[in-house]
This record gives structure tokens, sequence and C-alpha cells, in this order.
């Protein structure tokens, strides 16, 4: 059973910056690409960025030059550090898990966690 959590959410200011966390069980993500969505009010779910399995990294580009992801293999955990952030990246983000096909799809994870709310005040 593989279970994804996502943690580190919260209520910031336009500037601010935030670390979301991604733990995994049931599946070793550095064996696997991860990605991160985030769905806005009213909007619907949209690409944030991606890790693979060899450490390649994809980002939407709202979001380049602001958002890093990174990965630590000893706690099977996925971050992204967001900085710069703004009013438009308020959303409910998701971390999943590749299973095949274009990273940048919804429809290529199989997995993916609950969410975790970000919220930008401007």
């Amino acid at each position: 059973q593989v279970q994804l959590v996502e943690s580190g959410g919260g209520l910031v200011q336009a500037g601010d910056s935030l670390v979301l966390s991604c733990a995994a069980s049931g599946r070793t993500l550095s064996s696997y690409a991860l990605g991160w969505f985030r769905q806005g009010p009213g909007k619907e779910r949209e690409f944030v960025g991606a890790i693979n399995w060899s450490g390649g990294r994809y980002y939407a580009a709202s979001v380049k030059g602001r958002f890093s992801i990174s990965r630590d293999n000893a706690k099977n955990t996925v971050y992204v550090q967001m900085n710069s952030l703004k009013a438009e990246d308020t959303g409910l983000y998701y971390c999943a898990s590749h299973r095949s096909g274009s990273y940048f799809a919804a429809t290529s994870y199989d997995y993916w966690g609950q969410g975790t709310q970000v919220t930008v005040s401007s």
C-alpha cells in the first residue's frame, strides 16, 4: 500500500517562503518520479513540478526560478522550496507518484496524497 503525506502548508504573505514535504511509505521515491500539483479556488488541478528517479527536475513556467524540488532518499521524502510566493500560488498542493507518461500530466500519476493548503495573502 503506497501512501503519500504532504505537510508544511500554511498562511503566508506575498514574498514569503514555504517548504512543503511529501513523505512516502510503500514505495521508494528514489526509484520513481514524484510530482507536485496544485488546485487553486475555482481552478483545475495544474502541474507545479516534478523530480525523476535520476534527479532531473521539471517545473511549470509559472514557478520556474521561484520553486525548487529536492529529495532526501534516507527519509523517503520529497520537498518543494517555494520562494517569492504570490497570491496566485494559493491552492491545495498535492504530491503524486509517477506511473508512466508525461510528468506534466496528472493522468500519469497513480498515487496521490491528500494535499496541504497554501494560502498567500497579498
